[in-house]
């Protein structure tokens, strides 16, 4: 199975990592997933934001917006769809809804839009249904130095294992302690999130487990993700899967509750998301191909955007958001 492509984050376009990750886009193709593969959209994550943002958000049931509204419904709580997991104090994304991924930046969204993901540094899209995404299984260059060095995985000799299209050291999530402590950091931006009034998060690199070496598994990857499902489910966030479609039969287990799939039209994967997450997925699509193939099978199913590979904001000369 071909690997989701990768797109470059905004805010490290600078460094000779991102600059080498934009030439290995102009000239990507098809093929299995290595190291030197382009590497997944990201926000710009910085510092955790502080927790002296309004109070948490009381508990509540999940509730569908209604169709001509752009905010959210509070109403009784929405049907159970096919064999979708226990319902949980958290209000899932609505389906089939107008969706922007800026994640390299914020801006006002798109008449229309009822979900917006942007990173954790940003501030929800206010009235929208809104997903923070929070880098939760590698360390970003700039970040390295804050975390135990016990808790970057390393090889047999000790050395770092980075993901070099990104220069970001892989998280040790190899044993349940280490699991438990990655995750309490990971945790206060979870808080964070929750504190400013983000309604899920969303944890990248899921699969990093697919760059360690053989050092991690994927049941390292879900036994962590568990964790972090369970702090955001106590804090009435949703959580969504990024990606790693191989794992899409694990939600249950790793108490995930929608995806969050990059390019599952260009490689013909959004049917096991679908299939996976009762049609609860918002998709981005980096090429109007992908976009085509997207809405053809799922336009009337699926949250579909299609965004630039950089996820620049407008006024920039790279910016593309398309819905058709």
């Amino acid at each position: 199975m071909p690997p989701v492509k990768r797109a470059l984050r905004a805010g490290v376009l600078g460094t000779a990592t991102a600059l080498a990750g934009l030439l290995a886009l102009a000239g990507c193709g098809s093929g299995k997933d290595t190291d030197a593969s382009p590497k997944t959209p990201r926000g710009t994550t910085g510092a955790p934001a502080p927790s002296s943002k309004p109070k948490p958000k009381p508990s509540r049931t999940a509730a569908e917006p209604s169709a001509d509204s752009g905010k959210r419904s509070s109403g009784s709580p929405e049907p159970t769809r096919g064999s979708d997991p226990k319902p949980t104090a958290v209000e899932l994304p609505p389906l089939h809804a107008g969706f922007d991924y800026q994640i390299g930046g914020a801006y006002p969204p798109a008449p229309g839009v009822r979900i917006v993901s942007r990173d954790r540094s940003s501030s929800p899209a206010p009235g929208l249904y809104n997903i923070c995404y929070v880098n939760a299984f590698q360390a970003q260059p700039e970040e390295r130095g804050q975390w135990p060095a016990d808790l970057l995985l390393r090889d047999a000799d000790g050395k770092v294992v980075v993901d070099k299209d990104w220069d970001e050291a892989l998280l040790d999530i190899s044993t349940p302690d280490k699991r438990r402590r990655v995750a309490a950091r990971v945790d206060r931006w979870i808080d964070a999130c929750a504190d400013k009034g983000f309604d899920a998060i969303e944890p990248d690199n899921y699969d990093s487990y697919t760059r360690s070496r053989k050092l991690l598994t994927a049941d390292d990857a879900t036994a962590f993700i568990s964790l972090l499902s369970a702090r955001a489910h106590a804090r009435h966030l949703a959580i969504g899967q990024k990606n790693t479609v191989e794992l899409s039969g694990a939600r249950s287990r790793a108490g995930l509750d929608f995806a969050v799939a990059e390019e599952c039209g260009e490689y013909d994967e959004c049917g096991a998301y679908a299939k996976a997450f009762h049609d609860r997925v918002v998709v981005i699509e980096y090429t109007d191909s992908g976009l085509r193939k997207a809405r053809a099978a799922y336009g009337n199913r699926l949250s579909i955007v299609r965004r630039d590979v950089l996820v620049s904001t407008p006024g920039n000369a790279d910016y593309v958001r398309r819905t058709r």
